[in-house]
C-alpha cells in the first residue's frame, strides 16, 4: 500500500470559502477596465490631445520632429517599466501595486502640467509612458487573469468593451476641452487619476480563494498543470508565437493610426472618409471583442490567433488596392474584426496557457514587447513613405510576415506539460 505525498499549499492556493467571490470577480473586471482607461495620459491618443497646444507653448519652442523624438525615446525607456511591475504584482499583490502605480501616474501628470524646460518635459513624458502605457496596463490586464481560473476569454471580452467605452468617453471629454490651456487640462486629468487611484485602492482585493467545491487534490493538480514561471513560459514556442503575432498587430495599429489619413488621401479619398472609417472601426472592434470572447470558449486559441492574423494579412493587401468607398468599408470591417479578436487574445491568453502564479511577470514581458513594437511602427511607415514615396511596399512586406506568422500559429502546440516547481523566475 502506498501513501500519497503530502503537498504543502501556498497561501494563495489555500481554499477559503467566500460565497461572494463569484460576484466580486465581475467587480474586479470593472476595476480593471477603469484602470486601463486611466492609462490614457500615458498613451499616444492621450498625449495627442495636448500635442498641438504643447507645440504652440512658447516656453518649450519645440519643433514637430523634436517632439516626435521625445515621444519615441520616452516610449522606449518607458517600456522598461513592464519588467518590474510584474514582479510587484506576483510578490505584493494587485491591490498595493495598482494603488502605487496609479498614484504615481497621477502625480507625474500633475507635475508635467507645471514643467518649464524641455528636459523636465521629456522626463515627465517618459515617466507617464512608464507608469501609464507600460506599468498600469500590465496591472490592469493581470487583474482579470488573477481572478478567473478558466473561461477567461468571455470576461476579457466584456473588459475590452468596458475599456473601449471608457476611452470613447474620455475622447469626448477631451474634445470639449480642446480650447482649454493644456496645463489646466493636464492637471485636471492628473487629479482625476489620483482620486481614482485612492478609490480603486479601497475597492480592489487580492484573490486568495478558489471555488469552494474544489478539493485540495483538484487544486494541486490544477496549479501543477497551469502554473509556469516566467522562464518556463519563455521556453515554450507558444509564448513567442503569441507575443510576436500580437506585437505585429500593435506595430501595425500604431503606424496606420498615425498615418491613416495620409494613406487614404494617397489613394484619392477625402478626409471625411478617414473620420468615417474611425467610427466604423470602433464599432466593429467592440462587436468583435464579444465574438472573440465567445469563440475563445469553443476554439483552440492557437487556431483563433492564426485566423485573426490571416485576416489582418488580407486587410494589408486590401489596403493597397482601395478604389471605392465600399473598398474602404470592407478593409475596415476585416482589419477591425481581426484587431478586436487579437485584443481580447492578448488580454486572455496568458492565464489560460500559463496559470496565475507568475502571471504578472509573464504579462509584463508580453506587454513590453507590444510597447516596443508600437514605438517602432510609426517609424517604419514614415521611412517607407520617405524612401519610396508610398506606404504600399511596407504593407506588402507586413502582409507576408503576418501570413507566415499565422501559418506558424496554426501549427504551434499549446503547452500542456507540468512545469517543475521553481521558487524564482
Amino acid at each position: 500500500m502506498t501513501t500519497e505525498p503530502q503537498v504543502q499549499l501556498t497561501p494563495e492556493a489555500r481554499i477559503v470559502p467566500v460565497p461572494s467571490v463569484a460576484l466580486y470577480r465581475w467587480v474586479m473586471v470593472l476595476v480593471a477596465a477603469i484602470a486601463m482607461v486611466a492609462t490614457l495620459p500615458g498613451r499616444t491618443h492621450g498625449l495627442g490631445m495636448i500635442t498641438e497646444r504643447l507645440l504652440a507653448d512658447p516656453v518649450f519652442q519645440l519643433t514637430r520632429s523634436g517632439y516626435g523624438y521625445i515621444n519615441l525615446w520616452a516610449t522606449l525607456l518607458g517600456a522598461l517599466f513592464c519588467l518590474g511591475v510584474g514582479y510587484w504584482i506576483d510578490r505584493y499583490g494587485i491591490r498595493l501595486t495598482l494603488t502605487v502605480v496609479m498614484g504615481m501616474l497621477g502625480c507625474v501628470v500633475i507635475a508635467m502640467s507645471s514643467v518649464t524646460s524641455v528636459g523636465a518635459l521629456f522626463l515627465c513624458i517618459m515617466l507617464t509612458r512608464g507608469f501609464g502605457q507600460s506599468a498600469l496596463s500590465v496591472v490592469s490586464i493581470t487583474i482579470v487573469g488573477k481572478w478567473f481560473d478558466r473561461k477567461v476569454s468571455l470576461p476579457m471580452a466584456i473588459y475590452s468593451v468596458l475599456m473601449a467605452g471608457g476611452f470613447i468617453a474620455a475622447a469626448l471629454i477631451g474634445r470639449e476641452c480642446a480650447e482649454l490651456n493644456w496645463r489646466i487640462f493636464w492637471s485636471g486629468i492628473g487629479w482625476i487619476v489620483l482620486v481614482l487611484a485612492i478609490l480603486l485602492g479601497l475597492i480592489t482585493r487580492d484573490r486568495k480563494t478558489t471555488e469552494p467545491e474544489q478539493t485540495d487534490a483538484q487544486l494541486v493538480e490544477t496549479d501543477a498543470k497551469r502554473s509556469f514561471t516566467l522562464w518556463q513560459a519563455m521556453k515554450t514556442q507558444a509564448f513567442w508565437v503569441f507575443s510576436i503575432g500580437i506585437s505585429f498587430y500593435g506595430m501595425i495599429v500604431s503606424g496606420i493610426s498615425l498615418f491613416n489619413e495620409s494613406i487614404l488621401v494617397d489613394q484619392g479619398f477625402q478626409k471625411e472618409v478617414y473620420y468615417n472609417s474611425l467610427a466604423l472601426g470602433t464599432a466593429v472592434g467592440v462587436a468583435s471583442n464579444l465574438v472573440a470572447g465567445w469563440l475563445g470558449l469553443h476554439w483552440p486559441i492557437n487556431r483563433l490567433l492564426a485566423v485573426s492574423l490571416f485576416m489582418l494579412s488580407g486587410s494589408m493587401l486590401w489596403l493597397t488596392k482601395l478604389s471605392t468607398y465600399l473598398d474602404v468599408v470592407g478593409y475596415v470591417l476585416v482589419s477591425a474584426a481581426a484587431g478586436g479578436i487579437l485584443t481580447v487574445m492578448f488580454f486572455s491568453v496568458w492565464p489560460v496557457l500559463y496559470g496565475r502564479t507568475h502571471l504578472g511577470r509573464i504579462q509584463g514581458i508580453a506587454q513590453m514587447m507590444t510597447v516596443l513594437a508600437s514605438a517602432v511602427g510609426p517609424i517604419l511607415f514614415a521611412q517607407s513613405k520617405t524612401m519610396t514615396g508610398s506606404y504600399q511596399p511596407l504593407l506588402y512586406v507586413l502582409a507576408v510576415f503576418l501570413f507566415c506568422t499565422a501559418g506558424v500559429a496554426w501549427l504551434t502546440p499549446l503547452p500542456h506539460r507540468n512545469p517543475q516547481p521553481s521558487g524564482v523566475s
